[in-house]
């Protein structure tokens, strides 16, 4: 199992959306904005406060989901 270490689920913080780490940014947001034809760079220029590690690692998130994987998170 691969630990992403980016994205973190709390139920206090966007009602347990996973989202970037120290942020309330979705998971679910970032990828629209990809699947809409944003570039990671225009995600990053949207959002000042991710990183390109931050928008991969949704990413990696989303494809571990949809593969029906678990993925090690750390405990909440």
């Amino acid at each position: 199992m691969e630990k992403l270490d980016r994205i973190e689920i709390n139920p206090k913080i966007c009602l347990g959306q996973p989202v970037i780490r120290g942020t309330r940014i979705t998971v679910s947001i970032i990828l629209k904005l990809l699947a809409n034809g944003r570039s990671i760079k225009d995600v990053i220029e949207d959002y000042p406060e991710l990183e390109v590690a931050d928008v991969q690692e949704a990413m990696k998130y989303a494809a571990w989901v949809v593969s029906d994987q678990f993925i090690e998170m750390e405990a909440m």
